[in-house]
């Protein structure tokens, strides 16, 4: 006698839809605020599969745990470190399972993401860079899951995003390194595919044009937010004739290397260059002489990112209407031991 098939269960018709099984469970239940194409695929899994909702899947909605899927990619571990101090403390205040798992965006890697939405993951933490990768947030916009954006500039009306006000904060240390005395800074900006970096240039721009002095493309050199990037463009800011007295790096990483760099060519820090950063990490006082920073509270962000998930998963479970935050949280410039005005020197007498 052939063995009889066990039914379907709500996670395999959530992998059949391509959706997360608290989708199913919304549009088992009728709840507002699924898409009419997510809602007409998971109707049609639940046709083809013949599932039959049971009452442990109908309490689904209502389930306490929460369990949120953090995705990370090759970053600073200095800032990762910090993400995952907020997020792990944040967990264990909100009864929340935290699923991590690497991401490359490889065909194979977003076939993984699909499969963890489908097994039962309520929400998705994506900090830098994965963040700003399209195909990523196409897939999980798809999938209809509640998704945090972590230290992003993003205005997506369909995301959470969390993070400082990156245009004012590197206005206001432009604008610091001008009140010190510099007039020749460079700027080391991140990586183009990062939304954080474009309003970081925008800033350091703005206050050079509020101070009048010219607008020179030289002193801005591109990098990735690796360390090996700052490098690579401290080494190129430094061969321009006349060279920055002062060099403004759009995080820590890039702004120790600048640090390394000026100590390899027998340069003084702060005394014949200035050098500051951009995130407060470890990095900035672990190096010598330490960095002078923008502060962002990273933990702060990633304890925000789990906040506003929970806030919409329970919304979900509820049948009440979802919201979107879009959070600021502050910065402050910290000023340590690596800016300076700039040494006046007398100029060379040649002997006639």
């Amino acid at each position: 006698m052939a063995q009889k098939s066990s039914a379907p269960t709500i996670e395999v018709v959530a992998r059949h839809a391509g959706v997360s099984p608290m989708t199913v469970s919304r549009v088992i239940n009728g709840a507002d605020g699924v898409r009419e194409s997510t809602r007409a695929r998971v109707n049609e899994a639940i046709a083809a599969l013949n599932y039959r909702p049971n009452a442990a899947a109908q309490r689904l909605a209502g389930s306490e745990q929460v369990r949120l899927g953090v995705l990370c990619r090759q970053a600073s571990a200095v800032f990762m470190s910090e993400v995952f101090v907020g997020l792990l403390d944040q967990a264990s205040r909100s009864h929340v399972q935290l699923v991590v798992e690497k991401c490359e965006l490889s065909d194979a890697d977003l076939a993984d993401v699909r499969t963890l939405v489908s097994s039962g993951i309520d929400g998705m933490i994506l900090p830098p860079p994965l963040c700003d990768s399209p195909d990523l947030l196409d897939l999980l916009r798809e999938m209809d899951i509640p998704t945090a954006l972590i230290a992003s500039a993003r205005a997506d009306g369909e995301f959470h995003t969390i993070g400082v006000d990156d245009y004012r904060a590197a206005f206001e240390m432009t604008r610091h390194l001008i009140a010190l005395g510099h007039r020749r800074i460079g700027f080391i900006n991140g990586n183009p595919a990062q939304s954080v970096s474009a309003p970081r240039l925008i800033g350091y721009r703005a206050a050079i044009a509020a101070a009048d002095l010219p607008q020179d493309n030289a002193l801005v050199a591109t990098g990735l937010f690796s360390y090996r990037s700052g490098l690579d463009a401290t080494e190129s800011l430094l061969a321009l004739d006349p060279r920055p007295t002062a060099i403004f790096a759009a995080n820590d990483d890039m702004a120790a290397a600048a640090v390394a760099v000026a100590h390899r060519q027998g340069l003084d820090v702060p005394g014949d260059l200035t050098v500051v950063g951009f995130d407060d990490t470890a990095i900035a006082t672990t190096i010598w002489p330490e960095l002078s920073t923008i502060h962002q509270p990273v933990a702060e962000m990633a304890r925000a990112a789990v906040e506003a998930l929970v806030r919409q998963v329970r919304a979900r479970r509820n049948g009440q209407p979802e919201t979107y935050a879009h959070s600021q949280v502050g910065f402050e410039l910290i000023r340590r031991q690596s800016d300076a005005p700039p040494r006046i020197r007398p100029p060379l007498r040649v002997n006639p």
